[in-house]
């Protein structure tokens, strides 16, 4: 079930960074999902990381978690957990398969 929205009030600045930060990692994880998806399955190799399906086990199963789960539920290590999956995919292993693919940069 997704959060309800927080009361419009400067008391609730922090759930509506919370707010934000849920719906931002929900499409960073969809994003990561659908890139890992995208990419050729000999760059994952040619970059030394795991296979392509590994990660996109990964990423799917991220991106389910933070579906799933919100910071505020009994889940909260579950969300977490997915954020950190799909943050590694995005921030490690996108601009490495980037590289891969394009080559050397002079």
């Amino acid at each position: 079930m997704l959060p309800s929205f927080p009361p419009f009030s400067p008391l609730y600045l922090d759930l509506w960074v919370m707010f934000a930060a849920y719906y931002a990692a929900l499409v960073m994880g969809v994003f990561a999902f659908a890139h890992a998806l995208s990419q050729r399955a000999d760059a994952y190799t040619a970059a030394e990381r795991m296979t392509k399906p590994a990660w996109l086990g990964i990423t799917g199963g991220g991106a389910f978690a933070l579906l799933l789960f919100h910071p505020f539920s009994a889940g909260a290590m579950f969300w977490l957990a997915g954020l950190v999956a799909v943050t590694v995919y995005v921030v490690d292993v996108r601009p490495r398969l980037i590289e891969v693919q394009r080559g050397p940069r002079w």
